[in-house]
């Protein structure tokens, strides 16, 4: 399924309507779709380098917006929103997240909004957490524009060699970012536990 996903995402990089579709894909993985915008973005900056930096804009804004309905989603719909998180393996991070944002605040969305682990287990669970939504935005502009901005100055510097890379490595991908997510899960759970 996941490459299946992966496939269509990269057909669309190379339709007419790509920068909508790039705004779309960041917008949806934000809140609930599993494919990062990422595996779109490169190819379109690797197609038109002229327009890197406005495909980096249009991935970061259509993510923060993403972000925003995902923590609508954790604020308002509280039994959804833990059904996503039990079946995204995350069942009680909200618990963890809340002592996380204890101790640490914005500092703890602005590191997983860096780590290549689905963003809408974080900003589902920041609405849960009823963290403060201004906060959580500011977090989130900051995060998100250092991560597509960085990974379009990566593309345009490096070209084309990365491409197979990620193609080739797309299930190790998917195994790295799961482990990551439970070694973060239970490491801001075992910090919260002992404080």
């Amino acid at each position: 399924m996941l490459r299946g996903l992966y496939d269509w995402v990269m057909r669309l990089s190379g339709s007419p309507r790509a920068i909508y579709a790039l705004f779309g894909i960041a917008f949806a993985e934000s809140s609930f779709f599993p494919v990062p915008p990422d595996v779109m973005l490169a190819p379109m900056v690797l197609a038109t380098p002229s327009r890197t930096w406005r495909y980096a804009f249009v991935c970061t804004a259509g993510s923060i917006i993403g972000g925003m309905l995902g923590y609508a989603i954790g604020f308002t719909l509280t039994d959804v929103a833990r059904t996503l998180l039990s079946l995204a393996g995350m069942p009680g991070a909200e618990a963890a997240l809340r002592a996380g944002f204890a101790r640490w605040g914005a500092g703890i969305i602005l590191l997983q909004g860096l780590l290549p682990i689905p963003y809408k287990l974080v900003t589902i669970t920041t609405g849960l957490a009823h963290f403060t939504f201004w906060k959580f935005v500011l977090a989130s502009c900051v995060t998100r524009s250092a991560r597509f901005f960085g990974v379009s100055a990566l593309v345009k510097r490096f070209g084309p060699a990365l491409l197979p890379v990620i193609e080739r490595r797309l299930a190790a991908a998917a195994a790295v970012t799961a482990v990551l997510a439970v070694v973060v899960y239970f490491g801001v759970r075992f910090i919260a536990a002992r404080t």
